[in-house]
């Protein structure tokens, strides 16, 4: 069941105890080596590890990225909306019909936009970011209807494992001072 306008509150994101989200932890594991990426510059070059991967329609990844905000100076240059680039181009349309986009972390309202305006079939996450996911948590862009396309939502999956990234990634920041 979709948000309400402005209540505040999200419908969960759709977790499926029979396997099906489960078929996305090999892709999640790639999205999480990417997530690592993000850090190889360390210090305060290292960007917040979000690593995404965008899947054709049968199953082969065709974009993969992570985020390079601070490597880049770009704002927008979030984990999804690198791979949603490099997926396009690689397919050679702005429209991903049937692909699946499978992120370590739950959308903000711009990668969420970009899902719906890409037409991906799917949106996989592992952790849920309840300050700022636009996939259920805080906002649920992408089951708004009145948007004219809306793709299926999966979270949780490793979400164990993506969550535990951000935190060690955070505590060691806040280590450092920064």
């Amino acid at each position: 069941m979709p948000a309400q306008e402005g209540s505040g509150h999200a419908a969960p994101a759709q977790q499926d105890g029979s396997g099906y989200a489960a078929a996305f932890e090999p892709a999640m594991r790639l999205a999480l080596a990417e997530a690592a990426a993000a850090t190889a510059a360390g210090g305060d070059g290292a960007d917040v590890p979000v690593g995404a991967v965008v899947l054709d329609a049968s199953g082969k990844p065709v974009g993969a990225a992570h985020n390079r905000r601070e490597a880049t100076g770009d704002p927008t240059a979030h984990a999804e909306m690198e791979a949603i680039r490099q997926a396009a181009q690689a397919v050679g349309s702005r429209r991903l019909d049937g692909c699946t986009i499978v992120v370590t972390l739950e959308p903000c309202t711009m990668c969420a936009g970009a899902v719906v305006l890409a037409r991906l079939a799917r949106l996989v996450y592992g952790a849920a970011d309840p300050k700022g996911g636009a996939a259920g948590s805080l906002w649920d862009v992408l089951r708004d209807r009145r948007l004219g396309h809306t793709p299926e939502v999966i979270g949780g999956v490793l979400g164990g494992e993506c969550g535990s990234m951000l935190r060690d990634f955070f505590a060691a920041r806040r280590a450092a001072g920064h």
